[in-house]
């Protein structure tokens, strides 16, 4: 039974070989027939011509060669050299991913598939020698490995034999077969020295390697003569030949060097014959190799990790040949805004660009669960970045990229953090055991390498160059960001105190000065470099202070952040800096409304509310009128109105808080407090609205966030309008105050009053939305006239409507409406306002309505007679006025009563 195994397992081996013998045997004949059809027709001479009646084809004439079907990996044609004056509009021949790419290879496939079976077969065939090859003990371990080498040795002869002698281009019989018996060979090397160490543990790590490193020579300069099908075939097999082979070890981690070993291999080879798909496929293989080893052994994660990095950076520099990194050409972020005929970035940028992304996410989302697996991270991201720093300083096409390691970066210890990893539980217990325990270093450690890497990026600035001002917007908010994601995850404050945690920040913003006087001195034009490394040392004292100040304390620091910030733009002409007022009359505004907000402002003690308020006012002010003398549009006009809606909401919660230390009534459920807090959000919508002629990406945001305020303005004055309204409900809270100067002003003449003075302030307020707004204000001010007139008469006990109306305040409305119908018909005469005209006249129509319908009826005595004595001489006066007005303003004279 023995014997018999033996011998199916050499007819299987023989019939791999059986058919190559075949191919060849084919070939030879193949050509040797073609060599005597070409002597025959040497021979005879001239072939005669076909008669043109017969359509058939000459007796002569070769029949027609049926098109050959390129495969993916044929060359394709250069692109003509553009001239100087155009540039290809077209993406290169590079680009692997390509619709025919993947057409040719499944036409490739089709017609050529028993290649690949020829290959795959050859391939198993040795490795399954070295494996399972008399696996009942017949021949030795040993011997297999032996075996193993000397049939993949033996495959790699014969392929160079066959390729010597018949060729391996796609015009030759041969085409392939040489590729296919080499790369079967290499895999089977690869196998051998793999079962050696890993099976049957026949040589340590360092042979193994040694022994990987020559077959990956020898497999390089193989690459470099054969076609891309021994490349490919050679990879696959090499990649997936540890997970044939099997075996038990227990630490792998020696194949990471094995996987790093054959992606230089691979890369190696592309770099020389540029098939870019090949050089696709090495990283593919190699990604995807290393994730099945961590994935089946967890314990190999730090291998995986410094893996992944060295993958990146291989990337990087075998496909140019280049030990310092050279890449010319666009940038892969430069194609989002690619203008037509630009040209694309080269293959090499775009193979590197993904490696970098990839590795970065890897590095990113990696949990680590040991401390040196997180610091190994950590070391691993900084090593990315000032490798595209520093070493990559001479490819300007790899810029972009060094987005990816940064922000990987900040991602990974914010997340290390948040979700409790091991460094960031240590750091939280460093005094739960030992209140005597030494201070911590590890967010110190962070903070540092934070700031290096922004040196490092301020260095790659002042080189110059085209990005020179983003390399600075990346040095400027590398280091903050670091600080930002260890307040957020870390919360060093609660570990090692506010004040020196707060010094990490001060320190960081010691360093953004630094910089800001370096480009200073080389920037004399466009100052944008110190712009930003101005903004950054503010933004990171701001943050200093949020650690350790109070709310309104926090409040007062930001204003005066966003002051200096006009002062340094005023003094040394920083136009960028009005980015910065931008965002800190955003935030310090956000401060004062939402968070803490106005719930503070309601409780909180009133000389912090003054203080905070009072300070934004003053401060935004000042801003402004600094400011002014600038071409500053933006900044001065944000300023502006912000300084006007902060006044009016201080002096709004101002009058709240007096109201409310009367004891009766609140914020909430008071027609005042309503009309208060509708007064705040009309301040805010209208300083919206003044920010419209701003323009810019932001119209829409503005207008959503004045749809907002009046919303909220409209929500609480239909509240004061409605449920809490003294003359509709009878328990609402009642009305404060004197005759006239109580709390009814406050709830509705104050809105009615924001809202007529803004619309008069601002003049480039839409038509549609400047007569709403006055609708609404007329509104508010009959209101509040007439609930002024019955709490006059009634006073605050009687303001409810079912204790009827006196003839007094019938009477009195009366006189009010012909008042004001009077002023408005005497204001139209005097602006020549044919609106106001009708208005004056519908109200007067309405008295005259309400005199002959309601007065008569309801009024008696004296009082009905001068109602009616007073209707008459003030309709009699309005003609008279009438009459003036019209001759005054006439060219012609008067004209008689009768002819």
């Amino acid at each position: 039974m023995e014997s018999l195994l033996v011998l199916l397992g050499l007819i299987v081996l023989a019939i791999p070989v059986g058919v190559v013998v075949l191919l060849i045997g084919h070939v030879r004949l193949r050509k040797r027939v073609e060599q005597l059809e070409q002597r025959l027709a040497d021979q005879s001479g001239p072939a005669p011509k076909p008669e043109p009646e017969k359509p058939a084809q000459a007796a002569d004439t070769p029949p027609p060669v049926e098109a050959k079907v390129k495969g993916p990996w044929a060359p394709t044609k250069p692109p003509p050299k553009p001239s100087r004056e155009t540039q290809p509009s077209s993406p290169p021949a590079a680009i692997v991913m390509r619709e025919d790419r993947f057409a040719a290879l499944f036409a490739w496939l089709r017609e050529n598939w028993f290649y690949a079976v020829s290959a795959l077969s050859l391939a198993l065939a040795g490795i399954f020698l070295v494996q399972y090859g008399v696996e009942n003990g017949l021949l030795p371990p040993a011997a297999r490995v032996f075996a193993a080498l000397a049939f993949g040795a033996a495959l790699i002869l014969g392929g160079e034999v066959v390729r010597r002698r018949f060729g391996d281009d796609e015009d030759s019989a041969t085409a392939y077969l040489p590729s296919v018996f080499s790369g079967a060979g290499l895999v089977t090397l690869f196998g051998a020295v793999l079962a050696a160490r890993q099976l049957y543990d026949l040589i340590g790590p360092e042979a193994a390697l040694a022994g990987m490193v020559a077959i990956a020579i020898v497999g390089l300069v193989l690459g470099w003569f054969h076609g891309p099908l021994l490349a490919a075939v050679g990879l696959i097999g090499a990649f997936a030949a540890p997970f044939v082979v099997g075996g038990a070890s227990e630490d792998p981690t020696w194949l990471y060097g094995y996987f790093l070993l054959i992606a230089a291999l691979g890369l190696g080879i592309d770099t020389v014959r540029r098939w870019a798909w090949i050089s696709v496929l090495t990283l593919v293989g190699a990604y995807g190799a290393c994730f099945l080893l961590v994935l089946f052994s967890p314990i190999t994660e730090p291998g995986y990790l410094i893996s992944v990095t060295a993958l990146a950076l291989m990337a990087i520099a075998i496909p140019v040949r280049r030990l310092v990194p050279n890449h010319d050409g666009p940038m892969i972020a430069e194609i989002i805004r690619r203008k037509k005929g630009a040209p694309w970035p080269e293959f090499p940028t775009r193979l590197a660009f993904g490696a970098v992304l990839l590795s970065s996410v890897i590095l990113s989302i990696h949990w680590a669960d040991t401390s040196s697996e997180f610091w190994l991270s950590v070391g691993l991201f900084a090593a990315l970045i000032l490798a595209l720093i520093l070493w990559a300083s001479d490819a300007p096409a790899l810029q972009d990229m060094t987005v990816f390691p940064g922000l990987g970066l900040i991602w990974f210890v914010l997340l290390h953090g948040f979700d409790g990893g091991v460094v960031a539980q240590s750091f939280a217990a460093t005094y739960a055991e030992t209140p005597e325990a030494d201070a911590p270093l590890t967010v110190s450690i962070l903070v540092v390498l934070g700031a290096a890497l922004s040196l490092a990026a301020a260095w790659r600035s002042f080189r110059g160059g085209r990005y020179a001002a983003a390399w600075a917007a990346g040095a400027v908010t590398l280091a903050p960001l670091m600080a930002i994601a260890l307040e957020v995850g870390w919360q060093p404050a609660s570990v090692i105190g506010a004040y020196p945690w707060a010094l990490h920040a001060v320190a960081l913003g010691a360093v953004m000065v630094l910089l800001a006087e370096r480009f200073a001195r080389v920037d004399t034009g466009y100052r944008l470099r110190p712009a930003l490394a101005t903004m950054s040392a503010l933004s990171c004292l701001s943050f200093a202070c949020v650690i350790v100040l109070s709310s309104a304390a926090l409040t007062v620091a930001l204003v005066v952040m966003v002051l200096v910030a006009a002062v340094l733009d005023r003094r040394f002409v920083l136009p960028q800096l009005s980015w910065f007022v931008w965002v800190g009359v955003f935030t310090v505004t956000v401060r004062l409304i939402l968070n803490p907000g106005l719930e503070w402002a309601e409780t909180a003690p009133l000389p912090e509310v003054i203080f905070a308020y009072g300070a934004a006012t003053l401060g935004f002010a000042a801003g402004w009128w600094v400011l002014r003398p600038m071409p500053r549009p933006t900044a001065v006009l944000l300023l502006e109105s912000a300084a006007w809606a902060n006044a009016g909401i201080l002096l709004s919660l101002l009058l709240l808080r007096w109201l409310e230390s009367l004891g009766e009534g609140g914020a909430e459920n008071s027609h005042w407090g309503l009309g208060l807090l509708a007064s705040i959000w009309l301040l805010l919508a209208f300083a919206q609205v003044q920010r419209f002629s701003l323009g810019g990406k932001l119209t829409y945001a503005r207008y959503a966030l004045a749809g907002f305020f009046a919303a909220h303005a409209l929500i609480r004055l239909g509240q004061a309008l409605g449920p809490e309204n003294p003359v509709l409900t009878e328990f609402a809270d009642p009305v404060l105050g004197p005759g006239i100067v109580n709390t009814l002003a406050v709830a509705y003449l104050l809105p009615a009053l924001i809202t007529l003075l803004s619309l008069w302030r601002l003049t480039d307020v839409p038509v549609r939305l400047r007569q709403l707004g006055y609708a609404a204000a007329a509104l508010l001010l009959v209101v509040w006239l007439g609930m002024t007139i019955r709490h006059f008469w009634q006073g605050a006990g009687g303001m409810f409507d079912g204790n009827g109306v006196s003839q007094p305040e019938l009477y009195t409305y009366t006189m009010a409406l012909l008042l004001v119908g009077a002023g408005l018909f005497y204001q139209s005469l005097a602006r020549g306002s044919d609106l106001m005209r009708k208005a004056g006249l519908a109200v007067i129509g309405l008295a005259v309505a309400k005199v002959f319908l309601i007065d008569i009826a309801g009024l008696g005595g004296l009082i009905r007679v001068f109602s009616l004595l007073v209707l008459g001489l003030a309709l009699a006066g309005l003609a008279w006025l009438n009459r003036w007005a019209k001759l005054r303003h006439s060219s012609q004279g008067a004209e008689p009563l009768d002819d």
